[in-house]
């Protein structure tokens, strides 16, 4: 459960499910998170094993941030939750 503990973690999993994103991305499509906490959540989800952390060299260097195998798990495990809560979101 320490791996989803925070306000955002559950977000910012939920956007990296499809592709990996750049930090800008995920910043725009998690409104409302702040750098500094987009940085520490990043960190940790990072240290938890379930968030990869990849830079790219270049005329333009960029990170960005993908799921690993057991972050793919762990979205998985994670959609019967938000088929649950877009079924009973009116009723909540």
């Amino acid at each position: 459960m320490d791996v989803l503990s925070g306000k955002w973690k559950i977000l910012i999993l939920w956007e990296l499910r499809e592709q990996p994103r750049r930090f800008g991305e995920l910043r725009r499509l998690v409104p409302g998170i702040s750098e500094k906490v987009l940085v520490q959540q990043l960190r940790e989800l990072e240290a938890d094993g379930v968030v990869s952390r990849e830079s790219h060299d270049g005329a333009q260097p960029r990170v960005e941030y993908s799921l690993t195998q057991a972050g793919l798990e762990l979205t998985k495990a994670l959609q019967p939750l938000t088929d649950w809560s877009l079924r009973y979101l009116v009723r909540v």
